[in-house]
């Protein structure tokens, strides 16, 4: 009788939890059973496992087999056990020693004839191993991305390889994170993505640039062809440098459902486009995984909803909790799971059913009443959550001529950007957008004149208790922007001229 003991990770959720796998070798007719609640496609390891063993020229034991993975209540599926079972296998029948198997997570999935293929949501598992300072062991076509997490990675690309490395007769040398924590982040957008192709629209980009330094959700409201859309295309350019944690955060999402994270890329902010016919489990996830939404998939990044009133009712309600609390919890009958979501939100809309309300140059034909039944599409509580809503008109046919050469470019703006929210981190450690209870107090506090001020548009406007707070929280963010200690009448004036829904637009 032998026991082995080998540690791999589980996939739930953007979670990897620990798995301990124990292979045991007993007396008894041959058989090879695994214990643990395993899924189907685990349970067929044990074929797998035996084809890769007697094909990579290794003796398969003719003992009874017992492989529990643990914990036992812990769901398990998929292949990504695989390599791990036959190391323990040769473990338990002494042929790769135990000691080399004491600091090392092992992933990968079998071929019949002891290749191995690469597995789906490797990185978080190697995040988490690397937190606990592990070598991991993992197929050869998932070593780019989890080099992106760990220093210590052993890329294998079959059964024989990784025995060959484990006992000391082929040694590999560890693959080594590139990641220089000190570097910048590039923005989502191209740089042919510019703001200084933006012509006109001082107000819509004054608001851009608010939006962007505090963390701010955005409308915009106005006719088609305004630029309302290129408008929002151009908010990840601008936003912050991403951090590596935050970086592999959302890179992780993307692992999580099976897409290739390239080193090329993988720290730019995400831009999430939705069509508007995207029903709610694509915004918020779902299936028998369930796996991430687009919600998921912009965070730390922008999620753009363009012609926001003809999205789903039900699927847009769905976005209260994650705007508040930047997660998502979902259950499905396959079992429960939480992602980040971290995102911010930026969303266009029409004025009216036509489009042409207030234009300038267009008539519009809507009723009063089609007027107010479109902008009822979006609830109150969803629209308390936008922190600034903002009018954009045609531009003066002037406005349209060739590119001035001094416009602000996104870069410059950007940097402004970075100056404010460095100002912010400093002082609570987080962007004005999530200020809330006492520390919203200390940091918004405000003078009688403010309190004044806002007290007169509250009755006028009949703006509700998160209005109050949101607007509190673009005045700071515009006093930050100024370098102003505290928030003055300028401020407080400036962030509700951009409530236009407030005022009746």
């Amino acid at each position: 009788m032998s026991l082995a003991i080998i540690r791999s990770r589980a996939q739930y959720g953007a979670a990897a939890p620990p798995v301990t796998i124990e292979v045991f070798l007993s007396g008894g007719l041959p058989a090879f059973t695994i214990v643990g609640m395993a899924e189907t496609a685990l349970r067929e390891s044990k074929d797998r496992v035996r084809g890769a063993l007697l094909n990579s020229g290794f003796e398969f034991p003719q003992q009874r087999i017992t492989v529990c993975l643990g914990p036992a209540e812990l769901r398990k599926s998929g292949g990504r056990y695989d390599l791990a079972i036959a190391l323990g296998v040769l473990a338990a029948k002494r042929l790769v020693p135990a000691s080399a198997l004491q600091n090392v997570e092992v992933f990968g999935e079998l071929a019949l004839n002891g290749a191995l293929r690469s597995v789906p949501a490797i990185l978080p598992s190697v995040v988490a191993a690397a937190l606990d300072g592990r070598v991991v062991m993992v197929p050869a076509g998932n070593a780019e991305e989890a080099s992106l997490a760990s220093d210590n990675v052993i890329a294998v690309s079959s059964l024989t390889e990784a025995v060959g490395h484990l006992s000391g007769s082929a040694p590999l040398a560890a693959r080594t994170s590139d990641i220089d924590g000190s570097a910048a982040c590039h923005s989502a957008q191209p740089m042919s993505a510019d703001l200084r192709d933006v012509r006109g629209q001082q107000s819509a980009k004054r608001a851009l640039e608010i939006a962007a330094a505090g963390g701010h959700n955005l409308l915009f409201i106005g006719p088609p062809g305004t630029g309302k859309s290129m408008l929002a295309k151009r908010l990840a350019g601008i936003l912050p440098s991403m951090s590596v944690a935050e970086a592999l955060e959302t890179a992780a999402i993307e692992s999580v459902l099976g897409r290739p994270v390239a080193a090329a890329d993988w720290r730019n902010r995400p831009f999430r486009s939705p069509h508007h016919t995207a029903s709610a489990a694509a915004l918020v996830g779902g299936g028998s995984g369930p796996s991430p939404g687009e919600i998921s998939r912009a965070h730390n990044g922008v999620l753009f909803l363009d012609e926001l009133p003809e999205f789903n009712r039900r699927a847009l309600e769905v976005l209260r909790e994650p705007l508040e609390a930047g997660r998502i919890n979902i259950a499905r009958a396959g079992g429960r799971a939480e992602y980040p979501a971290n995102f911010q939100l930026i969303a266009a809309m029409n004025p009216c059913p036509c489009g042409y309300l207030g234009d300038r140059l267009s008539d519009c034909g809507c009723s009063k009443d089609r007027v107010t039944a479109y902008r009822r599409k979006i609830s109150g509580p969803l629209l308390d959550r936008i922190d600034l809503h903002v009018e954009v008109l045609r531009p003066a046919t002037h406005e349209l001529r060739a590119q001035d050469q001094e416009a602000e470019g996104s870069v410059a703006v950007r940097d402004r950007v970075e100056r404010c929210r460095a100002i912010q981190t400093q002082r609570s450690g987080i962007c004005n957008a999530r200020l809330a209870g006492a520390e919203l107090e200390a940091v918004c506090a405000v003078d009688d004149a403010c309190w004044q001020l806002l007290e007169k548009a509250a009755q006028r406007f009949n703006l509700s208790a998160r209005s109050h707070q949101r607007i509190l929280r673009v005045a700071r963010t515009i006093a930050d922007l100024s370098k102003v200690k505290k928030i003055a009448p300028p401020q407080l004036a400036e962030a509700l001229s951009f409530r236009c829904l407030d005022r009746g637009l």
